[in-house]
């Protein structure tokens, strides 16, 4: 991702208005988080257009039906130009937009371990709207499977994939515990080193649990 993306893609240039023509909805009931907005258009620039009323109908020209958050954001953020589509309708409709825009994202819900799993592959979450902290509270929110799917490797010694760190979590015997995923990280990381430098994770649990096991072994 390019340091700078550009504010509006060549593909939603020709879509480009004057922010000072335009007009936030009179009566929009939607709170937005605007700087969770703006974190995503300095990140991804703006990746789809707002919808403007033309007001014909409404005799309040230039009416932001949808994006009018996007609309504030780019302000505060310096914007001039923003790109829009146009549509013209009556007070109802446009009523029934600005409503159904609203509910649609309420009524919306998540594989939540997709989410999990897609947030875990991205390099950084600038603008997606994640921290750190939402991400270690969706991971804890995230129910752990009630059966853990088998480790096995063709020879005894041979790394085998670790699920329960895919999924925040360690097990032994009964005991399952989650772990953050800094905490998730560390282990992986200390896991790979270890097995990269002897060619086998036999000992590695005893590696972890015994100080004096590492005392001059260090494996990274």
């Amino acid at each position: 991702m390019p340091d700078h993306p550009p504010r509006i893609p060549a593909e939603l240039a020709d879509l480009s208005v004057p922010l000072s023509d335009l007009n936030r909805y009179h009566r929009n009931p939607r709170t937005g988080d605007l700087t969770a907005i703006q974190e995503s258009l300095t990140a991804n620039g703006q990746y789809r257009p707002i919808v403007v009323n033309k007001g014909t109908h409404t005799s309040r020209p230039n009416e932001i039906l949808a994006g009018n958050h996007t609309f504030t954001a780019a302000q505060q953020l310096g914007w001039d130009t923003i790109a829009a589509t146009w549509i013209d309708v009556d007070d109802e409709a446009a009523a029934r937009i600005v409503l159904v825009d609203n509910r649609t994202n309420d009524l919306a819900g998540y594989d939540t371990v997709l989410l999990a799993e897609i947030l875990a592959e991205l390099p950084d979450y600038a603008g997606t709207g994640y921290d750190q902290e939402s991400v270690d509270d969706l991971l804890d929110g995230i129910a752990i499977p009630s059966v853990l799917p088998a480790e096995t490797a063709e020879s005894e010694g041979e790394r085998a994939k670790d699920e329960h760190l895919t999924w925040g979590y360690v097990q032994w015997g009964p005991t399952r515990v989650q772990i953050t995923s800094e905490e998730v990280e560390r282990l992986d990381g200390a896991h790979a080193a270890y097995y990269e430098k002897r060619g086998t994770d036999a000992g590695f649990a005893h590696y972890l649990l015994d100080p004096h096991a590492q005392e001059g072994q260090a494996v990274a």
